[in-house]
């Protein structure tokens, strides 16, 4: 599998499945057919359209689609996405709301490096952007990253991470989403030992494998079973010849994709069958529900090789978070540095990534942090979306971070202690 072929491989049969799609919606189009009374040819034309419109997706990034943001005073204000400060394996961005001044809450969100764009969390963002500037990771695409700009693995994740915060200041306010959570934690604390200035004034952690072995889940059970030579012998591909990073070692999206419609294949085939028959009938949407969520789903990318690897490696496997040895460049980062970053921790009761246990050992982790700094909630009934995206994070968790990050900004804990 670690030939370039495999990965090229792939590639036609997406390319394939596309032309095949356009083509038969084309063919089933032609106005003569309109004098045939045969639903075989709406049919062909549906399936078709649907077809095409799903293998395109897998290669195209998203788009933010945050325009406007509804200000205090009423009126909609344009939004812009700008690189703040720009890397080869990723951008820090910020949404700048025009004609409003700057808001007292600072949110860095960390999106997870898991195949997905950050584009994932656009909600997150849509929703924080009326109370908050916002600045989000924009992780790139491994298959567009040339050779020559090195490795990328969980250190150098790190140490990005280390970067942005820095950059953004101690008021800066950061929420590391599922993946990223426990390197975020490691972040803070390279940051609490290298440079204590720097630190982030709160630190929020959205259902993220701070300890994989503090309740097992399926994601946690894969990691147990595979040996790191099975994934590197059937995992690992070489980047084609398409793109810019060809040669490069990575973990493909395409790939991880099929593993994840294969895990759900029933509900995936029926949600695609009924797509279908509402495009032949005139019912679908180019916005519909079915679009809107698939959209997003099967725009996938690669990682980065050693990212994966060291991923499975050093956080499930090894479990150096939780264990508190994990090194970056050589140093041990000693969580109980962190002393004075307000940390709080949210789970979802269905969580069946991260399931309810494995975030919550951040907080056993932070020894040198007293216990009023520190924050726990478990969200009733919500699964892993819900926590950072649905539901339970509009109208419970969104608000809950939101009064944890004014309670623990500097003039409000000083307005308390004069009271």
């Amino acid at each position: 599998m670690r030939y370039m072929i495999t990965y090229d491989l792939m590639e036609t049969i997406r390319n394939t499945n596309q032309w095949a799609g356009a083509t038969a919606q084309a063919m089933a189009s032609y106005p003569i057919w309109g004098m045939v009374p045969h639903p075989a040819f709406r049919m062909m034309a549906a399936w078709g359209e649907v077809t095409e419109r799903s293998f395109s997706r897998m290669v195209a990034k998203p788009d933010w689609g945050i325009d406007t943001v509804v200000g205090s005073d009423g009126r909609d204000h344009l939004v812009t996405v700008e690189t703040d400060l720009s890397r080869a394996f990723g951008d820090l961005i910020r949404f700048r709301v025009q004609g409003r001044k700057d808001k007292p809450r600072r949110v860095l969100l960390v999106a997870p490096m898991s195949g997905h764009y950050a584009t994932l969390l656009r909600s997150t963002v849509q929703s924080l952007l009326p109370d908050a500037d916002v600045w989000i990771t924009d992780w790139h695409n491994a298959r567009d990253i040339p050779v020559s700009e090195g490795k990328f693995d969980v250190e150098d994740y790190t140490l990005y991470l280390s970067d942005f915060i820095r950059h953004l200041g101690p008021s800066i306010n950061v929420i590391a989403v599922c993946q990223p959570a426990p390197l975020a934690l490691a972040a803070t604390a390279y940051l609490a030992a290298e440079e204590p200035s720097a630190q982030p004034q709160t630190l929020t952690l959205i259902g993220g494998p701070i300890d994989p072995d503090a309740a097992r889940t399926d994601v946690t059970d894969f990691g147990r079973r595979v040996t790191m030579g099975q994934l590197e012998q059937f995992i690992v591909q070489r980047v084609g010849f398409k793109y810019a990073g060809v040669g490069r070692m990575v973990y493909p999206g395409l790939l991880q994709l099929a593993s994840f419609m294969s895990m759900n294949a029933e509900t995936h085939s029926g949600a695609f069958a009924d797509q279908i028959i509402r495009v032949a009938n005139g019912n679908a949407g180019d916005h519909d529900k079915h679009n809107k969520f698939y959209d997003e789903y099967l725009a996938v990318m690669d990682m980065t090789a050693e990212f994966y690897l060291s991923t499975v490696e050093r956080v499930f496997k090894n479990r150096e978070i939780a264990r508190n040895e994990f090194t970056v460049a050589g140093r041990k980062v000693d969580i109980a540095a962190i002393t004075d970053v307000a940390v709080k921790v949210v789970e979802g009761e269905r969580d069946d990534i991260s399931a309810p246990g494995q975030c919550r050992a951040a907080l056993n982790l932070l020894s040198g942090l007293p216990d009023k700094r520190k924050a726990w909630h478990l969200e009733p009934g919500a699964g892993h979306y819900g926590i950072f995206a649905g539901k339970a994070w509009r109208n419970n968790i969104r608000p809950l971070v939101l009064n944890f990050i004014d309670a623990n900004t500097p003039a409000t804990v000083e307005r308390k202690k004069s009271a």
